[in-house]
């Protein structure tokens, strides 16, 4: 493909995206695409000679839009918001059509050195310590596992340079809430601490936030059984309920074990750039490093996840390499962004959060996260006023959990005397509202119950549509009945 063809096929690119964010409230928000059909339907063998642009968005239309779900959709509340700004977008045309290589600084310095700038822009946006420094990862997944690598490392006195764990004494203990996403568990896994060194601590019953206190018993018992404390995850938003363990608490019981303190969040990071929300890190000073991920709720698109250092050369002992193919005359005086985490070769992925954060703008973007904190309460609030109908965890940023009950499923009092009926009920009702493509949302089990997450934050869904959903859901549950199938 020419230049010049690439701009003919990328006008016509364009304007299909464009036509497609202007229509995708229109369309159903989950997926009715059976396993398989997608394969089957673009099963044949690729072309000798190329086909025109037109060939191939037609079949965008037909086969890849039918099966997507469209977390673009305002009707969008699964999971968690999802988001991808069309500036973002751009951002992310930009990085591919640069094609830059991040291997090292010598090979674009550019993308070392816009990266440095938008992670200090967003580490000052967001109230982080001036001292710490950040870089971008894929994922808060991998930003994890790096950060439990770092951990495992410094309390093991570096292991990896000797006889790894397996020559290591004494075993390493990870500490996490049971509410913690799945990719914690994942991290502590593939970093090799065990299942069976991987502690989760008792939460409360109202907040389903880490106690404190259950924490310092979990590390003291492991440290007088022999065992080192060597990490503890503390959860920013859990996935389930958007729970927020007690950094500021948390902390020094860590202190006392010389354990590496990580916070994942993932989600709820991005209302870090709201004043009114630096609550959430109170007490930060004393952590290690922080993850959060642009690409959800702030709406830079996929991928895009910052992890910020209390101590940069800590993670860079673990993760540096310095083959002979790699050296240069600046070594030693430039950021190798290589030496921050996993992968060698790197994307240009800070153009796309420098364009989002460029051409729609700080202002913007906070109103519309301060539009969603108003549309959680709004929803939360028709919830707890509506008979059968209760809130199952506070609402502390956009997730509002909720379920209905219906007679003879749950007492006055709040005890479930039928859990069979009220998990048959719960499931029924969320599957016929994500079933009728008008909105998606996604069940969970809290407390051993199936409950409804309601997760507000796509970047389209205005109060109109918060509304709309209300009233579904209500038609929806209120209409089933409670027989076991």
């Amino acid at each position: 493909m020419t230049p010049e063809e690439f701009r003919t096929a990328g006008h016509a690119l364009i304007d299909w995206i464009a036509d497609h964010r202007a229509r995708v409230e229109e369309l159903p928000v989950r997926s009715r695409t059976d396993p398989g059909e997608v394969r089957a339907a673009l099963k044949d063998p690729p072309p000798r000679a190329g086909e025109p642009v037109e060939a191939l968005l037609e079949d965008l239309e037909r086969v890849v839009v039918p099966g997507l779900t469209q977390t673009q959709s305002p009707n969008f509340y699964g999971w968690f918001p999802s988001n991808g700004s069309l500036a973002s977008v751009l951002g992310d045309v930009a990085s591919g059509g640069l094609a830059g290589l991040g291997a090292t600084w010598q090979s674009a310095p550019a993308l070392t050195e816009l990266e440095e700038v938008v992670c200090a822009w967003l580490q000052e946006l967001t109230g982080l310590p001036a001292s710490w420094r950040g870089t971008i990862q894929d994922t808060s997944s991998t930003g994890c596992l790096v950060a439990l690598l770092a951990a495992r490392e410094r309390a093991s006195g570096h292991c990896q340079e000797s006889g790894g764990l397996q020559a290591e004494p004494a075993p390493l203990v990870v500490y996490t809430s049971p509410h913690a996403h799945a990719s914690v568990f994942k991290a502590a896994l593939l970093a090799g601490f065990g299942r069976d060194n991987l502690r989760t601590v008792d939460v409360d019953p109202v907040t389903f936030a880490v106690e404190p206190e259950a924490l310092r018993a979990a590390m003291a018992a492991d440290a007088a059984a022999g065992r080192r404390p060597a990490a503890v995850v503390v959860n920013l938003g859990t996935t389930g309920t958007t729970a927020f363990d007690p950094l500021s608490r948390i902390v020094p019981v860590a202190a006392e074990h010389g354990a590496w303190v990580h916070i994942d969040a993932a989600m709820a990071g991005s209302a870090l750039i709201l004043p009114e929300c630096r609550w959430m890190i109170e007490g930060i000073e004393g952590a290690d490093s922080l993850s959060w991920n642009p690409h959800k709720w702030l709406g830079t698109i996929l991928d895009c996840s910052l992890l910020y250092l209390r101590r940069p050369e800590q993670v860079i002992r673990v993760m540096a390499t310095d083959p002979s193919y790699l050296r240069s005359s600046v070594d030693g005086t430039v950021t190798q962004f290589r030496d921050w985490g996993i992968p060698l070769g790197r994307r240009f992925r800070a153009l796309k959060l420098w364009f989002h954060l460029r051409l729609d703008g700080l202002d913007a973007i906070g109103a519309r996260l301060r539009r969603d904190l108003r549309n959680a309460a709004w929803l939360a609030e028709r919830v707890e006023q509506a008979p059968r109908w209760r809130v199952l965890a506070p609402v502390r940023l956009q997730t509002v959990c909720l379920r209905h009950e219906p007679d003879g499923t749950v007492g006055e009092d709040g005890t479930v005397l039928d859990p069979d009926a009220l998990d048959a009920h719960t499931l029924r009702w969320v599957e016929a509202v994500n079933a009728s493509g008008r909105a998606f949302l996604t069940p969970a089990v809290l407390d051993g119950r199936w409950m409804a997450r309601v997760s507000l934050g796509a970047e389209a869904t205005e109060l109109r549509h918060v509304a709309e959903l209300w009233d579904l859901l209500r038609r929806t549950a209120e209409g089933q009945t409670t027989h076991r199938p």
